[in-house]
């Protein structure tokens, strides 16, 4: 064997030993040191942030693994998967890097809800992990999450701040709004402990699941103004849009949202997310909002440890980004963009926590290759390196708490002009808050954290009232002037009559209404609310006590009237008793005392205020709503009282009303105005009927209300004093004296056509008188004939000349009448001597009478009748006057017995004449003697008068007597 074939040998006996140590020695400085990350990137809900995130580790990687003081002999390698933010996918994402080798040393994670699942099942395996992207508060439990590390700021850091904001301006009412996820739900409680130590009301505790359309109309309604929004980046496009629909921005309004979405985060996605807002209504709704968030960003532009600025930073992550096809040029910036440089500093955090580990581990004789899920002493270590873990990153200074949580400072932003502007930072450790005063409001002034609401009373209308007052006060000044005439000419009869006192206290009762119509409208402009009951129960008073007086004196009046008519009718002239009136009128006012001082002393009457629904002010672009409120008088139980007055004041109006109208036509002399009375209590009656209920109706009007109240006060009170006052006015200034004064004044109440009756009345009378006076001569003439006549009569007798005719008829005063006889079909009239012809009513009389007695005679009327005189003075009264033929010359004085059948009457003169005319005609027949079987007489009025003519006839024969009147009842002159 050659020494170059030993050589070749050897060789190759060698190479692979002298290779593999070679490499097993390369290998030993470049140990893989193998980690999982969850990232969530393409997701349809939550935080999406691993779309920015994913590359910055990428970075970090890079800048690690190139650090030769960093983890000597070893290389870091990140095996990652996509968990969309889902727990569930998160849980099996974290079991298949578990399970898949290589083993695992630790774990990042983004997004809080898998954060939650995975440091949760973390535990079991002894890993810790470190969230990147993950602001739950609830994953500051280390009871629930002994291994967890975030460079993400815990939620909770951002309300510190928000407290401080509220305070700043003056904020002591928010709303909240709020995804029903955990990380937000733990945030608001926290929120809400912290708003009830710094005295801040939270108005409204809204939350939803995906659709906020309900929660955001509710804050509307419970006109929420400074509203607190916790929601992820896809929920907040929605809320924006639906902020914009329900005019849920402006002025008028502040929202803080939460400020790691990124800058132009409102305008993307909007037609993926089927988002129904434009692009520049995202944009009106969106400017003024506030942020707060923990710094994700090195803000003074100082070297970290990578050996970059903050800016370097950002120009290497947007390249890498541009790379991954994003449109980083145009400010499309993807999801986690802002918490990229907080997935930076976690790469950097578990390589120096890895390297601390390290340096322990090898005083132990251990390294962390050796490490398993079993062991916990590894775990430990690397435990403790991670929280003492402490650098200056990108983000800032990288510190963990022993909660495990980061300790950052918080910025403040505000969008203004579609842009962010820094408007300052507060450290929560130090209660630091560094303001730049660059926040710009819309409207130029802090909104309000509520409407203000300024309480508005209501009061009556100035020149309203100072009407009411003027129409008042005049009519005050009426009554107390009629007062005084009335006590002035209480002596005049037309005064008298009506009663005077009545009429003054009906006046007082005037003035006192009068009076209440001004504290009708005395408000709370002219008194404070502790004055206001006074005023409240003086009106009830006077109210009440005024309407009793005149109403009460004006309704005894009409009681009066009406219990004189029905039970004094038969004593006319008894005269009416005043102090009757008085009485009821104190009846009346009993009354009312008694209710009034119940209700003065158990339930007297408060200021009640109402209120009404708020008011648009008319001159100021304030954020302010009006109030309006009205007072009103009541008291607890203000409707049993009423109920009392009411029902009694009715009942008096109603009996009052029946009276007025039983006693409308009736007409007394002792209460001469009673028409007028009854005129007035129609009149009230009406408007109170109306007004109490219309007045109950319209008690929210203060204007209508007091007007409507007020007039129907005054025009009751003028129209009662103008019914029964002016009639008397006008009756004194007519007849200045009292003897001159009318028998038919006004106020006795005479209407026309009494006066007319009357007037006819008086005329008759004197008519009367007139032949009252005529008939009291007659009778004296008619008594002395009769006497003379009486004494011729006796001078007959003693004669023998035989007796007095038989007198059948009634008696009528008169002259002697004429005789008249009859036979056949002619009539024969003899007239007195007295008067040489009849006048024609007596001549038609006594021709009726003929033509009568002859159809009772059965004998043919006369066809004509033929007048004589004769003279009947001295004629014997016994001597029938007889009617004679008209075919021969009648002998007045002459009785033809020839005739057949002849009717003889007898004339009586007219002393033997009493009350009624009697014609008593007889049928003779022929060759009888009228004397022996008949009588006859006829007697006319005297004086050549012929009032009535009555004729009887008596018919005797043989077998039967017959009897038949007839009565002519003419006056004859």
């Amino acid at each position: 064997m050659t020494c170059d074939g030993v050589l070749t040998f050897w060789i190759f006996l060698f190479f692979p030993l002298i290779f593999n140590q070679i490499a097993s020695t390369d290998g030993g400085s470049l140990d893989d040191l193998h980690i999982g990350g969850i990232f969530p990137i393409a997701g349809k809900g939550g935080w999406q942030g691993g779309q920015a995130c994913m590359p910055a580790a990428k970075l970090a990687l890079d800048d690690v693994n190139k650090e030769k003081n960093l983890l000597p002999g070893y290389r870091l390698i990140l095996h990652s998967n996509d968990s969309e933010c889902e727990p569930g996918l998160g849980a099996s994402v974290m079991y298949n890097l578990l399970y898949n080798k290589p083993q695992k040393l630790m774990l990042l994670a983004g997004c809080s809800t898998v954060c939650t699942t995975v440091a949760e099942a973390a535990k079991m395996w002894n890993l810790i992990v470190l969230c990147y992207g993950a602001s739950s508060p609830a994953l500051s439990d280390r009871s629930r999450f002994p291994t967890l590390f975030r460079t993400h700021p815990s939620a909770t850091v951002h309300n510190p701040t928000r407290i401080k904001l509220m305070k700043k301006f003056g904020w002591s009412r928010v709303a909240i709004l709020q995804q029903a996820e955990e990380v937000f739900i733990s945030t608001v409680e926290d929120l809400e402990n912290r708003c009830m130590e710094a005295g801040i009301e939270i108005v409204t505790r809204q939350s939803f699941l995906s659709d906020p359309t309900d929660a955001v109309r509710n804050l509307r309604r419970q006109d929420a103004r400074i509203i607190v929004g916790l929601f992820y980046v896809v929920a907040a496009r929605r809320v924006l849009c639906e902020m914009y629909k329900q005019q849920l921005y402006g002025r008028a309004y502040v929202w803080f949202f939460i400020g790691w979405y990124e800058d132009n985060w409102y305008e993307v996605n909007l037609e993926n997310e089927d988002i129904s807002c434009t692009v520049e209504q995202m944009r009106m709704a969106a400017e003024g909002h506030l942020t707060t968030e923990a710094l994700m960003w090195n803000q003074n532009n100082q070297t970290t440890i990578s050996g970059m600025t903050a800016d370097g930073f950002r120009l290497r992550l947007n390249q890498a980004l541009k790379e991954e096809g994003f449109d980083i040029s145009n400010d499309r910036y993807p999801e986690g963009y802002q918490e990229a440089p907080l997935a930076y500093d976690a790469v950097w955090s578990v390589a120096l926590a890895f390297n601390r580990s390290m340096e322990r581990l090898r005083h132990r004789n251990k390294t962390l290759k050796e490490f398993t899920y079993n062991d916990k002493d590894i775990a430990d270590e690397i435990y403790a390196a991670m929280n003492s873990t402490q650098f200056l990153g990108v983000s800032g200074v990288v510190a963990f708490s022993s909660q495990g949580d980061r300790i950052a400072l918080t910025q403040i932003e505000q969008m203004i002009n579609g842009r962010y502007e820094k408007l300052g930072y507060y450290d929560t450790q130090l209660d630091n808050l560094t303001w730049l005063n660059s926040e710009r409001w819309i409207g130029g002034k802090v909104p309000q954290d509520r409407t203000i609401v300024r309480r508005v009373l209501r009061t009556v209308s100035l020149p309203l009232f100072v009407c009411m007052c003027t129409i008042s006060c005049c009519g005050i000044v009426v009554a107390l002037a009629l007062i005084i005439f009335n006590i002035w000419n209480k002596h005049r009869r037309v005064i008298q009559s009506s009663h005077p006192v009545c009429n003054t206290i009906m006046l007082i009762g005037v003035i006192i209404c009068l009076t209440s119509v001004i504290l009708l409208g005395i408000d709370g402009r002219f008194v404070s609310p502790d004055e206001y009951p006074k005023v409240c129960q003086a009106r009830a008073w006077l109210l009440s006590t005024g309407f009793t007086l005149a109403y009460g004196a004006m309704f005894s009046k009409v009681w009066r009237v009406h219990r004189f008519t029905t039970k004094a009718k038969r004593d006319p002239k008894k005269k009416v008793e005043p102090w009757k009136l008085y009485t009821m009128v104190s009846g009346l006012l009993s009354v009312d005392l008694v209710l009034l001082i119940a209700w003065q002393i158990f339930d007297p009457l408060q200021r009640i205020l109402e209120t009404f629904p708020l008011e648009d002010p008319t001159s100021t672009s304030d954020d302010i709503k009006i109030r309006p409120e009205l007072e009103h008088c009541e008291s607890e139980k203000n409707s049993m009282w009423l109920g009392l007055v009411y029902g009694y004041k009715g009942l008096i109006l109603v009996f009052g009303l029946f009276l007025a109208y039983e006693t409308r036509s009736i007409k007394v002399k002792q209460i001469n105005d009673s028409r007028y009375v009854g005129m007035s209590i129609y009149n009230v009656v009406v408007l109170c009927l109306i007004t109490a209920p219309v007045g109950m109706v319209i008690a929210s009007q203060q204007d209508a209300s007091f007007a409507f109240v007020a007039l129907a006060v005054i025009f009751c009170c003028f129209l009662s004093m103008l019914l029964i006052f002016v009639p008397k006015v006008i009756e004194v200034i007519r007849h200045p004296k009292d003897k001159a004064e009318s028998k038919y004044n006004p106020d006795s109440g005479i209407s026309k056509e009494d006066e007319e009756r009357y007037q006819k009345l008086v005329t008759e009378n004197e008519e009367l008188q007139r032949l009252i006076s005529q008939k009291e001569e007659k009778i004296r003439l008619l008594r002395q004939r009769l006497v003379e006549r009486e004494a011729q009569m006796k001078t007959a007798d003693t004669n023998g000349c035989g007796g007095p005719p038989t007198v059948a008829g009634g008696i009528n005063n008169g002259t002697h009448p004429p005789a008249v006889t009859t036979t056949g079909t002619s009539l024969g009239v003899y007239t007195s001597a007295t008067s040489s012809h009849l006048p024609p009513a007596a001549s038609l009389a006594i021709t009726q009478a003929a033509i009568a007695v002859a159809a009772m005679a059965g004998v043919k009327p006369p066809a004509s009748i033929t007048a004589c005189s004769i003279d009947i003075t001295n004629t014997d009264v016994t001597t029938p006057l007889l009617l004679e033929p008209l075919h021969r010359e009648p002998s007045c004085n002459s009785i033809s017995s020839s005739m057949s059948p002849t009717i003889a009457m007898t004339v009586l003169p007219s002393t033997r004449c009493k009350r009624d005319s009697a014609l008593q005609p007889l049928i003779q027949p022929e060759g009888t003697s009228a004397t022996s079987d008949f009588d006859s007489a006829i007697c006319l009025g005297g004086s050549g008068g012929y009032s009535q003519l009555t004729a009887t006839t008596t018919t005797r024969s043989r077998a039967a007597s017959q009897s038949s009147a007839f009565e002519f009842s003419d006056n004859y002159q």
